[in-house]
């Protein structure tokens, strides 16, 4: 077994995450990967309201009694969710781990950590890890340049981002962006992260909750078939390319405004792809490492296929490296 920094503090077997995932992250999937040992992360905002957080959040209790965590992703809205109503639920169902996204979580912090609730929070950038790090979080999740979603506007992919961020962070780190199997935990641990965080190969197992044709979409989609929309407005978004997001991105690219494309991006058509299995319904999120995901196992195979091949890689392939020294 790999123990980590990370999986010392949060409370969890081995040094794997599934990250927080509109749509995805409910009860069936946070469930599975909590009892192969790994941090599932229930989504709070997948949930309409509060109060169906509760009942997500009971509902997973039924399928584990191992630990998870809720995803709260703090984003500026003309009208916000109702955050303090989701935190106060978090802490109320006696939800031990948080992950939180976008926004500055300092305004969370107090109650949670009165609570006793971890904060592992995700950034793109070094200089947000750092920040994050000094307003007293407990764990940073750092997200390169290959992750799906929002990668920031820096550009810098993990093999350079995640051991930036190791010489300047000293709680635990896990790597975002990238990653689906043993070889990419050894090399996360090698750039000095304590472990993964994966969001794409678990949207690809049995148990998320998605149309199986968007699982097989994955395992046949290649490492450049992705599209980066909203470049031109400094709100990068890295999803599948598809007849929608490659229109949004030729529509940005005339000099169109985000009122142009509104109507394609809407998230009710995002939704409606994962569920009703239609690939160009909408925009959907999905990372480069779909070009390397040929499978839709469990998520307790997955977990435990990983960790198997980390650990044989540590032990056979680099133990039996030569290494001369020369004087």
């Amino acid at each position: 077994m790999l123990s980590t920094a990370f999986t010392e503090t949060f409370g969890v077997r081995h040094p794997i995450v599934q990250g927080g995932m509109q749509w995805v992250g409910r009860a069936e999937l946070v469930a599975a990967v909590a009892n192969a040992g790994a941090l599932g992360l229930l989504t709070a905002l997948t949930q309409p309201t509060p109060e169906d957080l509760a009942k997500e959040i009971a509902r997973t209790r039924e399928l584990t009694d191992q630990p998870f965590g809720v995803n709260l992703t703090i984003l500026p809205a003309i009208t916000p969710p109702p955050y303090e109503e989701y935190r106060q639920v978090i802490i109320e169902s006696g939800i031990k781990i948080v992950e939180t996204a976008g926004s500055n979580p300092a305004p969370h912090l107090p109650d949670f950590h009165a609570a006793g609730v971890k904060v592992l929070h995700k950034c793109t950038s070094v200089r947000h890890a750092i920040k994050a790090q000094d307003t007293g979080v407990d764990g940073i999740s750092i997200d390169g340049f290959e992750c799906a979603g929002h990668p920031g506007e820096d550009d810098i992919p993990g093999l350079v981002l995640i051991a930036a961020a190791a010489e300047q962070i000293t709680i635990p780190m896990v790597a975002s962006g990238g990653f689906a199997d043993g070889r990419g935990l050894v090399a996360a641990l090698a750039l000095g992260a304590d472990g993964i965080n994966m969001g794409t190969r678990f949207m690809c197992t049995a148990e998320s909750p998605i149309h199986q044709n968007i699982k097989e979409a994955i395992v046949a989609g290649k490492e450049t078939d992705t599209e980066l929309i909203f470049r031109p407005l400094r709100n990068t978004a890295r999803v599948a390319s598809n007849t929608v997001s490659r229109e949004v991105v030729e529509i940005l690219d005339r000099g169109g405004k985000f009122e142009d494309v509104r109507e394609l991006v809407a998230g009710a058509r995002g939704r409606t792809v994962f569920e009703n299995g239609d690939t160009d319904a909408g925009i959907w999120t999905v990372g480069t490492v779909q070009g390397i995901i040929h499978d839709i196992p469990t998520a307790g195979e997955l977990v435990e296929r990983i960790v198997r091949e980390a650990e044989a890689l540590i032990a056979e392939r680099l133990a039996g490296l030569s290494v001369s020294v020369g004087v």
